[in-house]
């Protein structure tokens, strides 16, 4: 559920820039900023770039179940809050393109911070709404973070995503999806 409303995020993301733009190549991706072996994970140049930082447990929820599930047999709902990092990957010589940008992320969040399956028919099933604040983490704790990414610091914005619901039914199965290019693998969940 992580990886579908990420991925229903940039994707929207996307179309607000084309529209709004006039772009005809797509500016947002869902990705790490360096791979474990300390190399930069983007590919390409100029895009903005959207990462998990930080999962945390949402502290004040309702007991309520999902329609149809006796309280005797459905494990209690667990809620999560996503700490999502904006990252404007842009070539030193494109400084201003990354600020403007950065720009745009705010505006967009600004226009659209409540996400449901009535405003974003793409929005996965399974999430009845999401919904984004912006955080202000203050320089030490920034610091922390571009420090734990590996990476050297760029024009960024942290948001909190408020929340997704796990109660043990979202995954039904686990398969490993296929490459058309015949490199290796890469396990997805079946949802």
């Amino acid at each position: 559920m992580i990886f579908e409303a990420l991925s229903c995020l940039a994707d929207e993301m996307n179309v607000y820039f084309r529209n709004k733009l006039n772009l005809n190549e797509e500016k947002v991706v869902l990705s790490a900023i360096m791979n474990q072996d300390g190399t930069i994970a983007i590919q390409g140049e100029n895009k903005v770039v959207i990462t998990l930082v930080n999962i945390e447990k949402e502290p004040v929820v309702s007991n309520r179940l999902p329609l149809g599930r006796s309280q005797e047999n459905a494990p209690q709902p667990v809620s999560i809050n996503l700490y999502i990092l904006f990252s404007c990957y842009f070539s030193g010589s494109n400084y201003a393109e990354a600020l403007r940008f950065i720009a745009f992320v705010i505006s967009f969040l600004q226009e659209k911070n409540v996400f449901t399956s009535a405003n974003t028919p793409k929005l996965y099933s399974a999430i009845e709404k999401i919904s984004f604040e912006m955080e202000s983490p203050g320089a030490e704790k920034l610091n922390n973070i571009w420090a734990t990414l590996g990476a050297k610091y760029m024009p960024s914005v942290l948001y909190k995503m408020r929340m997704l619901s796990f109660d043990g039914y979202n995954i039904k199965e686990y398969r490993p999806s296929i490459s058309a290019t015949g490199g290796e693998a890469e396990p997805r969940p079946l949802l």
